[in-house]
């Protein structure tokens, strides 16, 4: 075996990545803000634009979906073209759309609107974990900007009810998409000065047949599961849903069969990536179908206004941010796979909660279990991002950080999609109309909590007490079953982070901020799992156990890259 040669020390970020970093974040609150903002939006917007139950969710989905569905082509695209091009664009295009969102003058146009808010999110989320990737080739600073990039989102998760509930009780329903504007201006000033350019320099072609099979697969997925909670699990549900899987096995098979796929599927034969790629998607599943049901509850059930809500929430957002940079100093003492088992334990726990004191007329059950869930999701976002990050060089930034964000937004799609089905349908079930109400207002209030909420002005005292009485403990009847399915789900993940993960060992050398890379290799964990590497893109090769495990293989291509070609 020939010795290995020594490798030249990778060069440290200094003053000017640093501000890189704080102007991407200003892309990152630009999209967390927006997911987080619009939940505490929901009862003026029912009252407003008067949505059906299923109308609500799409107004709510279809901005995850696209984003979902287009992360990876964009991902790739901006391998190709470059990634900061592309985060401008998507960047002006975001702030123009976000303001015709705000005078959106129907729950139709509001749902067109947030398709291509989708479209042009997707421009930007790939782009900022792949710039960072290329400015912080260290792997002790790289993580650490990780934990600050995934500490933006949840500084935007919690700026957005905040700011967004302090809007609501002065203006309409649209004036929280304007909180776009002031973030959108700085980032396209300093962008273009402080942010590098980078892409691929042997970028794959477009394919724009796979492009149309992610669509293909997202869609009739989504709507399959969503059509559970209207006509229960039969035709309507079951037939998109197998479309999906098709479509999904359509473009795994095309992957697979191209020189130079849109997406290498044979990352996933690596169970460190795809083990983190499952800790991300079920954290963030349970984060954003717990803040569906808990902001509704706030104030639809217990009266609060947007504003009092959101500071209800802010604990449990903060300690999201905590828990993502205190996990970097963690790391390094405790394997990654007990770290990240121990997040998705929190967040068990915190559903656990839920389902002690859901019914609770105090608040104060629903915060600790918040702030519970904050923790978990917090320390395992950030370390299952930089696995997933650490396992590629620079050059594939972009389609590592489309997969990670991908598997962000399916999360986020399939946490509302899921648990917001079985609070639909458990409501729909268990409320008790009055009788002789119009037929109109019997309709939305059987639909959702807010128009329920507003049909009850409607009618006098008596009735309205009980329609309000009615509406609340159906929306809370559904709170079992989500608690119940959100404890099964975390607890699995831990189990399988614990497995998956369980050959990258603690990284030693992030103490000293990882500039040296060990002077050998240690055997590959998927060649352990019995894998073969020679099936694998030299690029996507296996994280390998040992003192700096993740950061080995990447160091390697990095500093091969930087050697002239023989």
């Amino acid at each position: 075996m020939p010795a290995v040669q020594e490798r030249p020390v990778l060069q440290r970020a200094g003053k000017r990545e640093w501000l890189g970093l704080a102007v991407l974040m200003l892309a990152v609150l630009l999209v967390a803000v927006d997911n987080t903002v619009l939940s505490f939006a929901v009862p003026s917007l029912s009252r407003a634009l008067a949505p059906t139950g299923t109308e609500l969710l799409w107004i709510i989905d279809i901005y995850a979906l696209i984003l979902a569905g287009l992360l990876v082509p964009m991902g790739s695209l901006g391998d190709r073209f470059g990634r900061r091009k592309l985060l401008m664009i998507g960047t002006a295009g975001f702030g123009l759309v976000s303001v015709a969102a705000a005078f959106a003058p129907s729950a139709g146009a509001l749902i067109g609107a947030r398709a291509l808010l989708g479209f042009f999110g997707a421009m930007l989320m790939p782009a900022t974990l792949s710039i960072i990737r290329n400015m912080f080739v260290v792997p002790g600073q790289r993580r650490i900007a990780i934990a600050v990039w995934a500490a933006g989102f949840s500084g935007g998760a919690a700026l957005g009810p905040i700011v967004g509930g302090t809007l609501l009780e002065h203006f309409w329903w649209g004036s929280v998409f304007l909180l776009a504007v002031p973030v959108l201006i700085p980032l396209l000033v300093f962008g273009p000065k402080l942010l590098p350019e980078s892409r691929d320099p042997k970028p794959g072609k477009v394919d724009p047949v796979s492009i149309l099979l992610v669509m293909a697969t997202m869609f009739p997925l989504v709507y399959g599961i969503k059509s559970i909670s209207t006509h229960g699990l039969d035709a309507y549900a079951l037939v998109p849903m197998a479309a999906g899987l098709l479509f999904g096995v359509a473009f795994v098979r095309r992957q697979l069969s191209r020189s130079e796929p849109m997406l290498d599927v044979r990352l996933f034969r690596n169970p460190v990536f795809t083990g983190s790629i499952s800790a991300n998607l079920l954290s963030v599943f349970a984060q954003v179908g717990f803040i569906l049901f808990l902001s509704q509850h706030l104030q639809l059930v217990l009266g609060q206004t947007p504003r009092e809500a959101g500071l209800m929430m802010l604990p449990g957002l903060m300690l999201t941010v905590v828990a993502g940079l205190a996990v970097v100093r963690v790391v390094r003492r405790v394997r990654p796979a007990y770290a990240v088992a121990a997040g998705l334990t929190f967040s068990a726990i915190g559903y656990t909660v839920v389902l002690m004191t859901g019914h609770d007329e105090s608040p104060l059950g629903l915060v600790i279990a918040f702030m519970i869930l904050g923790i978990g999701v917090g320390s395992a976002e950030t370390i299952s991002n930089d696995l997933i990050l650490g396992s590629v060089p620079p050059a594939k930034a972009g389609a590592a950080s489309a997969i990670s964000e991908t598997a962000y937004e399916v999360g986020a799609v399939l946490g509302t999609a899921v648990l917001g089905s079985i609070l639909t349908a458990g409501y729909r079930n268990g409320i008790v109309l009055p009788d002789g109400m119009d037929p109109a207002a019997a309709s939305a209030a059987s639909e959702t909590l807010g128009g329920a909420v507003e049909a009850a002005k409607a009618l006098p005292g008596p009735q309205s007490a009980d329609l309000l009485a009615s509406a609340q403990a159906a929306f809370d009847s559904g709170v079992v079953a989500t608690s119940l399915i959100g404890i099964a789900l975390m607890v699995a993940a831990a189990v399988g982070a614990l497995f998956m993960l369980r050959r990258v060992a603690a990284d030693q050398d992030a103490a000293s901020d990882g500039d040296a890379a060990p002077s050998a290799a240690p055997e590959s964990a998927l060649a352990a799992s019995g894998t073969a590497l020679d099936d694998a893109p030299a690029e996507t090769a296996a994280v390998s156990k040992g003192a700096g495990s993740v950061e080995l293989q990447t160091e390697r291509a990095e500093q091969d890259a930087c050697s002239p070609r023989r």
